[in-house]
């Protein structure tokens, strides 16, 4: 069966039962990683944002290749996009739904203007609520909305590319986990280092660290 397809729908739906003139796609990337930071990228579209840029799917079902070809027509295409960061020592600090939530924030605030909505794939408010410390705009969740919504798509592949980036740039420092190959993610390879040098300063020092 061949992959879903992201559209616009969702998005103008939103904008029209909402109101809203400006909606922000939002996705994380890193989650899972047991070493490097998590990402979010946003992306802002509007009801007379164009066509959204041939081949977008979410950034999971795309090669390196394409995902990076992508990034230049998604920051022409976009009415505006930012990325945000929370480190590893952040999510040791904080957890990661604390975390997530502080790169969420930051990348809203690297915005041009506030977006008068949010939407999030999956089913939990990872990013908070007019209700949280810091507020932020109503947050509407749509499981899937990386496969089903242009912006979110958008918006997981400039987190993904952003984020696999900074892996490479960090395997130069930390050569022998090989994070330019599994960008921090639990392959053999990484946890076979683990066990015989022990964690850097970028791994998860609190997580369940498998062969540490």
């Amino acid at each position: 069966m061949a992959a879903e397809r992201p559209s616009r729908r969702r998005e103008r739906a939103l904008l029209r039962e909402s109101g809203a003139g400006r909606l922000a796609g939002m996705d994380e990337v890193g989650r899972g990683s047991i070493a490097g930071p998590v990402m979010v990228g946003v992306v802002v579209v509007t009801l007379e944002t164009p066509a959204m840029p041939t081949g977008l799917r979410d950034s999971k079902l795309l090669t390196p290749a394409r995902r990076d070809a992508l990034v230049p027509r998604i920051e022409a295409w976009a009415h505006d996009h930012a990325l945000g960061v929370a480190s590893a020592a952040e999510i040791d600090e904080w957890g990661l739904s604390e975390a997530l939530r502080l790169a969420g924030q930051r990348a809203l605030a690297g915005l041009m203007e506030r977006p008068d909505l949010v939407l999030l794939d999956g089913s939990f408010n990872w990013l908070g609520g007019t209700s949280s410390p810091d507020p932020v705009p109503p947050v509407v969740t749509q499981v899937k909305a990386d496969l089903r919504c242009a912006a979110v798509a958008a918006a997981s592949v400039l987190a993904k590319v952003s984020r696999d980036a900074l892996m490479r740039t960090l395997a130069g420092e930390f050569p022998a986990y090989g994070w330019d190959r599994n960008k921090g993610y639990g392959s053999p390879d990484h946890l076979a280092a683990l066990k015989n040098l022990g964690p850097t300063v970028e791994h998860r020092r609190t997580w369940r660290l498998g062969g540490s």
